[in-house]
């Protein structure tokens, strides 16, 4: 696997996951003090479509690293719960990161 497919989902996890906690603050600044209603709709859309690109971003990963139906569904999922993609970026990264830079020299010449 190509460490350019990591790249880009990890990029996009955290820019989806930063502009759902920005998305997260405008709403409570507009159900909650009444203002801010126009900014929230234009973060909301920008946010909708980085989201859409996170998805198939974390597909391409998924679908090349062989992950479960589960474990996709979750990763696709941690998008829209605020701070879970973060976590969730760790955890994929450092379980794929040893098929991106293949088995060891070690395990090559066994």
């Amino acid at each position: 696997m190509k460490k350019s497919v990591l790249t880009r989902y990890r990029v996009m996890a955290y820019v989806t996951a930063v502009m759902l906690l920005v998305l997260c603050t405008c709403m409570v600044f507009k159900y909650g003090f009444d203002k801010g209603e126009d900014v929230t709709f234009a973060v909301s859309q920008v946010h909708g479509f980085l989201y859409i690109i996170y998805l198939v971003f974390a597909f391409d990963l998924g679908s090349k690293a062989k992950w479960s139906f589960g474990k996709l569904l979750w990763v696709l999922l941690s998008g829209t719960i605020p701070f879970a993609a973060f976590f969730v970026e760790r955890k994929v990264t450092a379980q794929v990161e040893p098929l991106v830079n293949g088995p060891s020299p070690a395990v090559a010449n066994a």
